[in-house]
């Protein structure tokens, strides 16, 4: 950076904030040094196609803009700017971080924070140098990322600073990542680009399938969260779907059942416990002796899919919880990361230097 910048940066920075953003597939968290959790919106973005401006002048963001997804005009798009876990849409990702980094400053736009970015373990270089850059050219003075399961394990205060194994499953909207950690390192580990996203499009291709009706992702989450589950229920539900007939193309609705949606998310379930068998078939055999007691933490929104735990318990006859507050694990990870950042920022991918 040009010396003569400097003294502007280091002025920008001492009115912002550092912030540590948990930038997933389905929501967006932002953590705020000694304030914690201040923003958990949907990550998805409304723009104008013909200007590929955001609308609202520039506040169809977030909430607003996912109360429109499948419901837009033509001239409309509800975009979600990342699939998988990592950026399908640049452009968007920028705009759709400076909003955020903005709301969190209290609209003043000229801030410049540092920033700890959670993301999946399997992303390549070129997918990490996406999002240090996405997030620079949105504002940010300096960008570090850690390894979403490194950030939940904190975040859910696991010993992973301790010669101790803890085996955490973070199942996101995009991808499950799963990681032995001991030592404030991920031992072994993997990411699978398998989860909620998968289990809602197997919940549409069901309902098309068996049903003959077609339904947006919303409805799809909306059947996941009310009766969706990986376990037989105490009280198998049903619950009433409406959408459109893929014979006549008219509004029809329909009554599905608990039962019949386990077992269209059986596939996608399947595929996380097998992925969760391979990350302990390498782990070492001391850690393995320690995952005999501490089992398996799950986190992320996928875990909340009723009866998941223990699906994956008796698959791999390893104890499995889902740990408080799974939903916010990874974004308070950044957070605790925010605040030893001096200790952590050595290790961390990081952007150029100041």
């Amino acid at each position: 950076m040009k010396s003569y910048l400097r003294p502007v940066q280091w002025a920008l920075g001492r009115f912002s904030v550092d912030m540590g953003i948990d930038l997933g597939t389905a929501n967006t968290l932002v953590s705020v040094r000694g304030r914690g959790i201040v923003l958990n919106e949907p990550s998805v973005v409304a723009v104008d196609k013909s200007t590929g401006e955001v609308m609202n002048n520039g506040m169809a963001v977030g909430n607003e803009a996912k109360a429109m997804l499948g419901k837009t005009p033509g001239n409309i798009a509800a975009i979600r700017p990342l699939r998988n876990g990592v950026i399908a849409d640049f452009d968007v990702t920028e705009k759709m971080l400076r909003y955020f980094i903005t709301k969190v400053h209290g609209g003043r736009a000229w801030v410049k924070p540092r920033i700890v970015i959670a993301v999946p373990v399997g992303i390549t270089a070129v997918e990490r140098r996406a999002v240090i850059n996405s997030a620079e050219r949105a504002g940010a003075r300096r960008v570090y990322l850690i390894d979403e399961p490194m950030a939940a394990g904190l975040g859910i205060e696991l010993p992973v600073r301790e010669a101790y194994g803890s085996l955490i499953v973070d199942i996101g909207g995009g991808t499950t990542d799963i990681a032995v950690l001991a030592l404030a390192e991920m031992v072994v580990a993997t990411s699978l680009r398998v989860a909620g996203d998968e289990m809602d499009e197997a919940i549409t291709a069901h309902l098309r399938r068996q049903h003959n009706l077609l339904i947006g992702e919303q409805t799809a989450e909306r059947i996941k969260l009310t009766i969706g589950s990986a376990s037989p229920m105490p009280q198998e539900l049903s619950m009433e779907v409406k959408g459109r007939d893929s014979v006549s193309g008219l509004p029809r609705k329909t009554t599905v059942t608990s039962i019949e949606i386990r077992e269209a998310l059986s596939a996608p379930v399947r595929l996380i416990s097998e992925a969760v068998r391979g990350v302990l078939e390498e782990a070492p055999p001391e850690l393995s002796a320690d995952l005999v007691d501490s089992g398996i933490t799950l986190c992320g929104g996928g875990s909340l899919l009723y009866g998941l735990a223990d699906a994956i318990a008796e698959n791999l006859s390893i104890p499995a919880r889902v740990a408080d507050d799974p939903l916010t694990a990874v974004a308070r990870g950044t957070g605790i990361f925010l605040e030893n950042l001096e200790v952590f920022a050595p290790v961390l991918s990081s952007g150029d230097d100041d």
